[in-house]
């Protein structure tokens, strides 16, 4: 057998690859040693702004084209540190070579001592991972995640008055409205985004094990500590004053159990819009070309909300995971963490493949009207609930003298369906008021959905 040529072993870089493409753009190796590159130069520039160890503040020129190895960053710089890490068998190492020759170009040998001063590499991954991972999650998958959100509350005002039976425990129950379900939904789903948005993304710029030793070393004058703090502020990140050799990754954690809630939330309604649509409240609509089954040419199945589930799966599994083992370190530093963070785009990249599936499902879904009027019109039955509360009422109100007025319900509906005549018969028998019983006899399934729909204005 002739073998294949080098094939991608993840569906995220092969078959599902157009949907995920945008993380790559962060959280690839390839943006990690660019978002390395970057701290390395900020902090040369930030050390050389303050003339520190006798340096001169870079010209506006300088800066600019030292900046430039992060703006112009690409397949050659890819691969020249590719073969620098291929001798160094150090990434971290590879992008501080990088970095000086680039310096060394620009003809600023004066400063090459400052690449890298002070800093043990953990001190570079840490602020690297932070910036790309909050870019991730700040332009790749809240923005779709959002639109998933808006198109869940779109649809729950658009359906806000289409009364439904409610099924508690998979029975029929009292009615709601289908707009009320999906906004529920939403309302779950922007908590949790807001949530999101209070997560702090923390950096920690302290040396070896966290202690400013070699920095103070080189020069007990200085505030170390504060300037470890505007240094990494500047970055757009939270200071970390108290570490190990490494960042702690509480604020991964953190974010990691948020996104993997919204998933989980995300995954229940997968499930919800898969049993609505195998019961007819949803219609599919079907989309030109496409095969539902290889056999069964009457076939549209709901392949978006499977798909989804899957991967939401994954996704939290993943991002569980991560947030579990990264909490942890042996004593001041172990590696772990090096090869566990390297996932963190395969954990966000199944969950953006999930919300991907979402948006795509939700547009090719209908609502069936005529299905959810079907059976409300045959479940007469769930009127059992309001027929007895009235009764309470008139009871406690000195209208009427039945007692148990549930027992009385419950011998008459449970287990059995009812007609509406059967119904109407039953509530003239009743021992209540005339305004009660002329409002039990208009009363109809259909128009028993409480605040339902002024609920979804909540939203």
């Amino acid at each position: 057998m002739t073998p294949l040529p080098p094939q991608p072993i993840s569906p995220l870089d092969g078959r599902y690859r157009q949907a995920v493409v945008e993380l790559g753009e962060h959280l690839s190796e390839a943006a990690l040693n660019r978002a390395r590159v970057q701290v390395e130069v900020e902090w040369l520039v930030f050390l050389t702004d303050r003339s520190l160890f006798g340096s001169s503040a870079l010209t506006d020129e300088q800066k600019t084209a030292l900046r430039a190895t992060v703006d112009d960053f690409g397949q050659s710089d890819i691969d020249e540190l590719a073969a620098l890490e291929a001798e160094t068998r150090h990434d971290v190492k590879a992008v501080e070579y990088y970095l000086r020759r680039r310096v060394d170009e620009l003809g600023l040998q004066e400063v090459a001592e400052l690449v890298h001063f002070a800093c043990t590499s953990e001190d570079i991954n840490n602020l690297a991972y932070a910036l790309t991972i909050k870019a991730a999650i700040d332009d790749v998958w809240l923005p779709r995640f959002s639109e998933v959100i808006a198109a869940l509350e779109e649809f729950a005002r658009a359906q806000r008055d289409q009364p439904m039976l409610a099924h508690t425990h998979g029975q029929p129950a009292t009615p709601t409205t289908f707009g009320k379900e999906f906004a529920v939904f939403a309302y779950r789903l922007r908590r949790i985004e807001a949530q999101l948005a209070q997560v702090e993304v923390l950096g920690k710029f302290s040396g070896a094990t966290g202690t400013f030793a070699a920095h103070l070393a080189a020069d007990p004058d200085q505030d170390w500590a504060a300037l470890s703090k505007e240094f990494v502020e500047g970055l757009g990140l939270t200071w970390n004053p108290l570490t190990t050799q490494i960042e702690s990754h509480d604020w991964q954690a953190e974010l990691y159990q948020r996104v993997s809630h919204a998933g989980r939330v995300l995954h229940n309604l997968c499930t919800d819009v898969w049993t609505y649509i195998s019961m007819g409240y949803f219609t599919q609509i079907p989309q030109a070309g496409a095969t539902g089954s290889s056999t069964m040419p009457h076939k549209i199945n709901p392949i978006r909300f499977e798909n989804a589930e899957a991967n939401l799966e994954l996704a939290s599994a993943l991002l569980d995971s991560l947030a579990a083992t990264l909490v942890t370190s042996r004593l001041q530093r172990d590696l772990t963490d090096s090869t566990t963070q390297r996932n963190v785009g395969v954990a966000l990249g199944h969950s953006l493949l999930a919300l991907d599936n979402i948006l795509r499902g939700l547009r090719e879904v209908a609502v069936n009207p005529d299905a959810l009027a079907a059976d409300l019109d045959a479940n007469w039955e769930v009127l059992g609930e309001a027929i007895q509360t009235v009764i309470r009422a008139e009871v406690t109100a000195g209208r009427s003298s039945i007692s148990d007025p549930y027992a009385l319900l419950k011998e008459l509906t449970r287990g059995k369906r009812i007609t509406s005549d059967d119904l109407a018969a039953f509530i003239r028998t009743l021992d209540i008021g005339e305004a009660a019983r002329q409002r039990l006899l208009a009363l109809t399934p259909a128009d028993y959905v409480g605040l339902a729909s002024s609920l979804v204005d909540r939203l």
